[in-house]
């Protein structure tokens, strides 16, 4: 029997609909669970690991199945009651139902797991993770869908696996600012301009500041809405924290959140934030970590490890968070990042800091400045290389200009264990070596994780 025939005929028995008792071994970053069923992979959102669980069989592929929990029918010690109301409907968090201790272990298992199994670094040494206090209310950002099937449109976030629409009165995991801004944009749907510019709306985004005190909101909308400039002093009037109301639009695609062009239609786009001695603007296109709490830490982990005199590299730098840190501590830094608005607030930021003389941004892909002056030559001259790239991590062409200036050392913050690895199994390649590894928990109760990496030229 052909390996394609035993699948059909194990697929045969797990057929649509039926019920069966399953125990559980593993545990996805997308929350669901890990089993088999006559050698068939099932996976399930609801169940944890060295559970067993009655579920139902809704779905069935050539290779692995997927079911919905019926009926837990033992539970693991590092069981949690989710905080929740709409948790495993919600899809925006996905391990509440794991005590917090646990999540922080299985994170760095996650880490650990993906370094081994994709860069073959067997038996690296991985931290542990280090964690919040508290670890809800962090978010200082929320993307609402507007939810057009209510009259008057309404907001939530999508449901898991879906873009079907969750109805949410408040979120425990963004800041208490967040939610009282949920909460008077609920208040305020009836009223005539906004009700107008939530038949426009697709995604209402705001940013929050935990220095600042204050809030931007974005209004996503197809093309560009003179609904949003209307509604615009209301919501200022009847939101106190609110900043400054902004219009995105020109969306490259139906999935996306914001679109390629955000314009200011009342008061600032921006919002103030202040850590580590620096005092930032940001606005809501722009790259900023959403947990301050945690950033802190990592900033408070490399201000440890600091080697001065210092020139920094800084690939991906966003709105100069890393950088200006760097030079707050009299390093000399090259700022690279592709978002054109992110290298203008990034400068901003520096000349406000009174620290352009240490700081400078070029805008541009780093494949691409990398090879021209006078980055070629600050690279040369680098003592470190730190690299925040986006969850793809980085292409090759910027490994390999970063290996050929065999600069000493490289951090590397990733937030996707995998394409860490594959990075990381690159630079080795090349003569770099693993020192540490450490991962961070900016973003509690969901699958995602932060690591950390310090590798040295041998």
């Amino acid at each position: 029997m052909t390996s394609k025939e035993t699948a059909r005929n194990r697929s045969a028995a797990l057929r649509s609909g039926a019920e069966l008792e399953l125990g559980f071994t593993d545990l996805l970053a997308n929350g669901q669970a890990v089993g088999r069923a006559d050698g068939v992979v099932v996976f399930c959102f609801g169940p944890l690991p060295d559970e067993r669980a009655r579920v139902r069989i809704t779905d069935v592929k050539q290779k692995y199945a997927v079911a919905e929990l019926i009926e837990l029918r033992s539970e693991s010690p590092a069981r949690a009651a989710p905080f929740c109301p709409v948790f495993g409907a919600c899809g925006g968090c996905q391990l509440q139902h794991l005590e917090y201790r646990g999540q922080l272990r299985w994170k760095r298992d996650v880490v650990r797991e993906a370094l081994a199994r994709i860069g073959g670094f067997a038996g690296i040494e991985v931290a542990e993770t280090i964690g919040m206090a508290e670890p809800r209310a962090y978010r200082n950002k929320m993307a609402l869908v507007v939810d057009h099937r209510r009259s008057p449109a309404g907001f939530g976030f999508y449901r898991q696996r879906s873009h079907d629409v969750v109805p949410v009165a408040a979120c425990p995991i963004v800041t208490p600012a967040l939610n009282a801004d949920l909460a008077r944009l609920e208040a305020l749907r009836d009223i005539a301009p906004v009700r107008a510019v939530l038949e426009d709306a697709r995604h209402i985004v705001v940013r929050s500041a935990r220095a600042s005190d204050a809030s931007v909101v974005t209004v996503t909308t197809a093309a560009r809405s003179e609904r949003v400039r209307h509604a615009a002093p209301t919501l200022m009037r009847e939101m106190p924290r609110v900043a400054g109301v902004t219009n995105s639009f020109d969306l490259a695609s139906a999935n996306v959140i914001l679109g390629r062009h955000q314009e200011v239609v009342a008061g600032t786009g921006e919002v103030e934030e202040a850590l580590g001695g620096v005092r930032f603007r940001v606005s809501t296109d722009s790259f900023f970590q959403v947990n301050v709490e945690m950033l802190e830490r990592i900033l408070s982990y490399l201000e440890g490890r600091l080697v001065m005199p210092c020139r920094v590299v800084d690939l991906y730098c966003g709105v100069g968070t890393f950088a200006l840190f760097f030079a707050a501590h009299g390093c000399t830094v090259h700022g690279v990042e592709e978002n054109p608005r992110a290298v203008a607030q990034a400068a901003e930021n520096a000349r406000a800091n009174a620290l352009d003389r240490l700081a400078k941004f070029f805008p541009g892909r780093a494949e691409r400045l990398l090879g021209a002056p006078p980055l070629r030559e600050a690279m040369r001259e680098a003592a470190a290389v730190f690299l925040d790239p986006p969850r793809k991590g980085c292409d090759e062409v910027t490994l390999g200009a970063v290996a050929d200036a065999r600069v000493p050392a490289i951090w590397y913050l990733s937030c996707d264990p995998a394409t860490l690895a594959r990075d990381l199994k690159f630079l080795v390649a090349k003569g770099y070596r693993l020192d540490t590894v450490q991962p961070f928990d900016m973003f509690p109760q969901t699958g995602h994780v932060e690591a950390l990496v310090h590798l040295e030229y041998s």
